[in-house]
């Protein structure tokens, strides 16, 4: 008799264990030993840009695609417009060197924006990284004489490839020239962050602070006249899209 309830606790006992075996692995892991990812990623950071709207990164198809971008162009003469300041298919020219070295100043000195390209300037416009288009503000046409007026979320086109590539203005940095940490800033993959690896396509629009620093009674110049101080806008690629003929 004792033998017999013996056995039967001892079979009891081992469903028992085996049920609560099994019901821990249908649970879900607890909050203490799961490793959670982010929904999002920080702007400037990871994933395809928002377009004006919120949706993805819309391609010169017309679909959107969250998971890959355009290849962008690195076509050496480009247009720029930015219809908040009335300016319309300025012409870019794109050189090999740094902003506002010699040669990008040669050709602003003609009233055409520069773009820098290579290891120390910029990308091409649409493609991941930082497209650098410097411009005079109060020579030479004056094309940048407004740029201090841009606002965020004002929108910047470039066209060049046959597409327009469509930034939108996330912030402004100022830059000064007796800095070469300052200096380089702008040029970054992300601009205003060196040393961080891009993800997303930018846009920097820099013009001399030549009014500001005399207003302060800084006249320091370089050696090519830049003064200590520019200002910069900083956007974000949004949408792409095909452009139409004429």
């Amino acid at each position: 008799m004792h033998g017999t309830a013996r056995a039967s606790h001892v079979v009891l006992v081992t469903a028992a264990a085996l049920l609560a075996t099994a019901c821990a692995a249908a649970e879900p892991e607890s909050a203490a030993g799961r490793t959670d990812r982010p929904t999002s990623s920080p702007p400037g950071t990871s994933g395809p840009a928002p377009s004006a709207t919120g949706s993805p990164l819309a391609t010169p198809s017309g679909s959107t695609q969250a998971d890959q971008r355009p290849a962008g162009t690195m076509a050496r003469r480009i247009r720029l417009s930015i219809p908040a300041l009335g300016l319309r298919d300025l012409r870019v020219v794109a050189y090999r060197g740094t902003a506002d070295d010699r040669p990008g100043t040669r050709i602003q000195d003609r009233g055409s924006a520069a773009t820098p390209r290579g290891p120390r300037g910029g990308v091409g416009p649409g493609q991941v990284g930082n497209l650098v288009v410097t411009g005079h503000r109060t020579t030479a046409n004056r094309p940048f004489a407004e740029l201090p007026a841009l606002r965020r979320g004002d929108h910047v086109l470039v066209s060049g490839g046959g597409r327009v590539y469509d930034y939108r203005i996330a912030r402004t940095l100022w830059v000064s020239f007796r800095d070469p940490a300052s200096r380089a800033s702008q040029s970054a993959p992300v601009p205003g962050r060196p040393g961080v690896a891009a993800t997303d396509a930018w846009i920097t629009l820099s013009t001399c602070a030549t009014p500001e620093d005399h207003a302060a009674g800084n006249y320091w110049a370089d050696a090519l006249g830049n003064p200590e101080h520019r200002i910069a806008k900083i956007g974000r690629l949004v949408h792409v899209r095909p452009r139409r003929p004429g």
